[in-house]
């Protein structure tokens, strides 16, 4: 079968007994980058072989992936950090196993826009989650959309895009919309800002933007 295994997002303890388990007993792992997962296998003493599997390659390999299953191997998937298929690669094979008739076993573990999104502070009895907007074309069309939701909703951003991001939530959702900023989310220096979101410019613009961030936004 397929295992869909979550990793930490930044602190090694947050793992379960049960991931630590698959990832010893798989045949094989694929793996987001493999210099990333040595760090994990090396800290728990993981000796299965693993195999690159990225976004860059997924399509070109998934076939051969689901083939080695059906012949009788156990693979799991990991990527370098969270859960595989929340914007990062595993929906594709996920969707290739289920075709194929291969069961897929998707193990509880780390998200970070779970942690962000409680720790805001704001509704969660729904929201939305968008990910990564995109960087130039129908970015404003997310954008409005985004504007009329009723409910809370969050994005992922890098730490070259966030400040620009912010301003374009001010122009288009409105300066005084609450917000909540999370970076670095389970490491050293994890870091949470809640405010107005020009407020949350502002800061960011004294402060130059460093690590991964995830920006939840209260809906109307």
């Amino acid at each position: 079968m397929l295992y869909v295994v979550p990793t930490p997002i930044g602190n090694l303890s947050d793992i379960t007994l049960r991931a630590i388990e698959v990832l010893k007993d798989a045949d094989l792992v694929l793996v987001e980058d493999t210099r990333t997962s040595s760090v994990l296998f090396s800290h728990y003493g993981i000796k299965t072989p693993m195999q690159s599997y990225h976004q860059y390659n997924e399509h070109k390999t998934v076939d051969a992936i689901v083939e080695k299953i059906k012949q009788g191997n156990n693979i799991a998937i990991i990527t370098d950090a969270g859960t595989p298929g929340i914007s990062d690669p595993g929906f594709l094979l996920v969707r290739e196993c289920i075709n194929n008739g291969i069961e897929v076993n998707t193990l509880p573990g780390a998200s970070a826009f779970i942690l962000a999104l409680v720790n805001s502070g704001f509704p969660t009895d729904k929201f939305y989650f968008e990910g990564f907007l995109p960087h130039k074309k129908g970015r404003n069309t997310r954008l409005n959309f985004l504007k009329e939701l009723n409910c809370t909703f969050v994005l992922y951003e890098s730490p070259y895009r966030v400040l620009k991001t912010l301003e374009q939530l001010c122009e288009v959702i409105g300066e005084d919309r609450p917000a909540s900023v999370s970076r670095e989310l389970t490491k050293k220096f994890e870091e949470t800002r809640r405010g107005t979101l020009k407020e949350l410019k502002s800061y960011f613009t004294e402060n130059k933007p460093k690590g991964e961030f995830v920006i939840v936004v209260k809906g109307v």
